[in-house]
């Protein structure tokens, strides 16, 4: 295999990991008979807290499943190719932190499943990154994520039946908490590389105490680099 691909695989393994333990878990639910949404969070129920390690990883359809599973390939793509320092534990975070949104926000009555929160919280950390860190890759990167997921916000927004819009939104929140949180873990691509004294100078189109001069001073010079 080319090195390359080995690298980018190598990168992505999380992301392509995780869509493939969802897939496996949904295919034992189908083809099992067995019904895992109860695994899901339960607001503001003891019981329902363990739901917040397990509902990420139930989905209520092959759609659900699907979509789910294609964002977050993508937004994990962007997300462990370009930001591994901190990639891993911040899908860690946001794994728990969105899961705990739901738990004390989230409509009561009712199991909440899907990994939804979690790539909400990573188109989140993505675009913030762009605003806290202000480079240009985390810049593009933000207007790229801007562009490609500003459906999402509609997401976020209350009374949309059969979404888990506290979840969307725990998440995305949690994402802005990350990104400031992160932002002076510099990844190696994002550090500058040191300024020689000469290769400093050297950015000059005249010497640098040019105009510290007076002019007697820059006469003298003139005068001196007309005799050479």
């Amino acid at each position: 295999m080319d090195k390359g691909v080995a690298h980018f695989l190598h990168r992505i393994r999380f992301p392509l990991g995780f869509v493939g333990l969802i897939w496996v878990i949904h295919l034992i639910q189908v083809f099992g008979g067995i019904d895992l949404r109860t695994l899901g969070v339960f607001p503001r129920h003891l019981e329902g807290l363990p739901g917040i390690l397990t509902s990420p990883l139930i989905h209520g359809s092959w759609g659900h499943l699907f979509f789910n599973s294609l964002s977050f390939v993508m937004i994990g793509t962007v997300l462990f190719w370009f930001y591994p320092r901190i990639a891993f534990k911040s899908v860690l975070w946001l794994y728990l932190l969105s899961g705990l949104g739901i738990w004390i926000f989230g409509q009561p009555n009712s199991f909440h499943i899907g990994a939804s929160g979690v790539i909400y919280g990573m188109v989140s950390l993505v675009f913030w990154n762009g605003i806290f860190r202000r480079n240009v890759k985390s810049i593009i990167l933000a207007l790229i994520i801007l562009m490609m997921y500003s459906g999402f916000f509609e997401g976020i927004v209350p009374g949309q039946e059969g979404i888990s819009w506290e979840g969307h939104l725990s998440g995305a929140v949690a994402g802005i908490i990350l990104a400031w949180f992160f932002r002076k873990q510099i990844e190696v691509d994002e550090i500058k590389p040191p300024v020689l004294e000469d290769d400093e100078e050297k950015t000059y189109f005249l010497p640098r105490d040019t105009f510290d001069m007076t002019l007697a001073e820059r006469r003298a010079l003139w005068e001196q680099q007309q005799n050479r």
